[in-house]
């Protein structure tokens, strides 16, 4: 590629065979030609970025809030503007005229585990500079082309406008790697829709399960509305640095859209759940019914039967006793009192309980 030079002593390395991501990027735009560095040492950059009309770095670390108030300081920020960005991890919006800032959040998935990374953007003059956290990892595909965007601006084009638009590309980048994620989720959704559809599943497992959803789709939807609230910020700010230009405000303004699209499209899969949940719980309180009327069908009867045996039990207790003279020959009548008493009981036990409405329609 024209005019474009590499630190080599410290560009993508090998770690187990495999080609990994440089820490640091670097891509400049100098007389109108592009050039591009990759490096672990962020001083590397710094005769890069004072030579160029418009320069776009990109740095990864490890441990963001006690190295990027070195990065921001070392390209040339204030330390005041990186720690009034810090003080929300959420979203920020910090302008102080030649230098501004804006944290937004960076949404990562795994399951139903959802964390908002901050993604923090800081702006000069002729530099725009992002830092983020190792999991992140996003600007991968910007990376690749960054050098090619920025041949595309026209000569005759302020730095502001090409700050401007490299920025929203920037923006674009990570809201659509956000929307990603809400794909990944409702994935996930799907699967455990099948779990709660089995009535095998045990009730101990689906109960964590749909916490587990519930509270993804909130911080999801927290993310979301941190990143409006940031965006907002940002085009009604009036700030030094972002262009007047409506057509790039435009733009500005269709990315606030795209993100208030993804919280409707992440309230609407909120309010399926909640209706899912509603029909599942209303199955279940229909199979308790039908097993609670099951239960006093068995009780009603077994009732009746006991108050049954009961009566002639007891004639046949007290005969037995001794009390009186039985002998064989009161067979004859004895027989019969055991049987009439029996049917009278049951049909009186039968009765009473019927009568005071103890014995449900029918089981089902």
């Amino acid at each position: 590629m024209a005019g474009a030079t590499r630190n080599n002593s410290s560009v993508n390395h090998r770690n187990n065979g495999l080609v990994l991501e440089a820490k640091g990027y670097c891509a400049a735009l100098q007389n109108g030609e592009t050039r591009h560095r990759e490096s672990h040492d962020i001083g590397d950059f710094c005769q890069l970025v004072s030579d160029a009309s418009i320069a776009w770095i990109d740095y990864i670390t490890e441990d963001l809030e006690n190295e990027a108030p070195r990065v921001a300081t070392t390209l040339g920020f204030s330390d005041v503007l990186i720690k009034h960005l810090l003080k929300d991890l959420r979203s920020g919006y910090e302008d102080f005229g030649n230098e501004m800032g804006i944290l937004l959040p960076a949404i990562l998935v795994k399951g139903f585990d959802v964390k908002l990374a901050p993604l923090i953007i800081l702006l000069r003059e002729n530099v725009i500079v992002t830092i983020h956290h190792t999991e992140v990892k996003r600007f991968s595909r910007i990376r690749r082309y960054a050098e090619t965007l920025m041949r595309r601006f026209p000569p005759e084009m302020s730095r502001r406008d090409r700050i401007t638009m490299m920025l929203t590309r920037i923006i674009d980048e990570n809201n659509a790697r956000n929307f990603d994620h809400l794909q990944e989720i409702e994935a996930h959704g799907d699967k455990m829709s099948e779990e709660l559809a089995d009535p095998k599943t045990p009730r101990n497992i689906l109960g964590p399960k749909i916490h587990q959803m519930k509270h993804a789709l909130i911080v999801y939807l927290g993310g979301l509305w941190a990143t409006v609230d940031a965006l907002n910020s940002l085009l009604y700010g009036d700030a030094d640095l972002i262009s007047d230009d409506a057509r790039l405000l435009n733009k500005l303004t269709g990315l606030v859209g795209e993100v208030h699209s993804q919280i409707g499209l992440a309230e609407h899969m909120s309010e399926v759940l909640a209706s899912g949940l509603e029909a599942l719980q209303a199955i279940y309180n229909n199979q308790l019914q039908i097993l609670n009327n099951r239960l006093a069908f068995t009780v009603a009867y077994l009732t009746i039967i006991g108050t049954a045996l009961l009566v002639p039990n007891t004639i046949a207790t007290i005969v037995s006793s001794g009390m009186f003279g039985f002998t064989q020959l009161d067979i004859i009548w004895y027989l019969p009192l055991l049987i009439i008493s029996t049917v009278l009981a049951t049909f009186s036990a039968w009765f009473a309980v019927k009568r005071m409405g103890f014995i449900p329609k029918g089981p089902e």
